[in-house]
């Protein structure tokens, strides 16, 4: 029982550390990718697939998963779930590199703040999950926060709204997807690729041409876009099965607080009261569930010795 305690602990931790690196990945996004603003986004989000599958590809051969993709492929349960997941994160790639590249990083920033709301909910509603009293508190504040925000940019709500619920539905049916994060991400990217060159193969016969053949750094941040993209995705992918959705979703509060700064510092976002607010209640809903978790740590260790 110990040990079966201890592996319990130590998949936690891993899920942890995982979830923290792909949301800090998430959070400098707009660091590489608003280079790229000029690149229209349907095409960027081509170009991910394109460059990703490669990345996919080789890390399947080095881990030795070639059966365990070729079982997925063979697996209608198992594959039509991964379209499913293709589809959302597609959909939410789009989503979020149109809202940087029409300079609404705010609506970035208020998207990502309301995910981890419905990731809370979805828990405790679908999956059985609980929250004690600290918890329910932070995600009053948490909500809070996020509705004053949304009072000062009813504009962009369905844009935030939809790249909300498009990563929370991602994230969902990854918890359920008995395969590795590599040969989940490598189906996706497969289903996604015929699109993807079509896109690509279309934007070389218009009048702009294809971003790859611009005459600047265009080409190599396209194609760097496929570790770009694999590694935090990844990361995540191997959270989602080690985590609860909601522990989950109140970490990925640290995503949207970078892109909110480096909205404010960056790319000429001002502070109003509203976003001052915002803020605030965000943060003091992460400190108090960070207080809840180190109170009951001593509970649950007492439990396991």
């Amino acid at each position: 029982m110990k040990n079966t305690d201890e592996r319990t602990t130590s998949d936690a931790r891993g899920g942890l550390a995982a979830g923290l690196l792909a949301y800090l990945a998430w959070g400098l996004f707009p660091l590489y990718f608003h280079t790229l603003q000029a690149v229209p986004a349907t095409e960027l989000v081509s170009w991910r697939v394109i460059c990703t599958l490669p990345v996919c590809l080789v890390m399947v051969v080095a881990l030795g998963e070639g059966p365990a993709l070729l079982a997925t492929l063979r697996t209608p349960a198992l594959l039509g779930r991964l379209v499913a997941s293709a589809v959302a994160v597609g959909s939410n790639w789009l989503i979020y590199l149109y809202a940087l590249a029409s300079n609404n990083v705010l609506a970035a920033s208020l998207g990502y703040y309301i995910n981890p709301l419905l990731n809370v909910v979805i828990g405790v509603l679908f999956l059985g999950e609980r929250l004690n009293r600290p918890q329910w508190i932070a995600a009053a504040l948490a909500l809070t926060g996020t509705m004053v925000l949304a009072s000062q940019a009813p504009a962009m709500i369905g844009l935030s709204l939809s790249m909300a619920l498009s990563f929370t539905a991602y994230g969902l049916i990854r918890r359920f997807v008995t395969v590795s994060s590599v040969v989940g991400l490598t189906v996706e990217t497969l289903v996604l690729y015929p699109l993807a060159l079509f896109v690509v193969w279309h934007a070389k016969g218009s009048a702009a041409g294809w971003a790859m053949a611009a005459p600047d750094w265009t080409p190599w941040l396209l194609a760097a876009s496929g570790l770009v993209t694999a590694g935090p995705l990844l990361l995540f992918a191997a959270a989602a099965r080690k985590l609860d959705l909601s522990v989950l979703g109140f970490i990925q509060f640290i995503s949207p607080t970078i892109v909110f700064i480096l909205g404010l510092t960056l790319y000429g976002e001002t502070m109003s009261r509203e976003r001052t607010i915002c803020f605030a209640l965000i943060w003091c809903a992460i400190a108090v569930f960070a207080w809840d978790m180190l109170r009951r740590r001593p509970r649950r260790a007492a439990r396991h010795a």
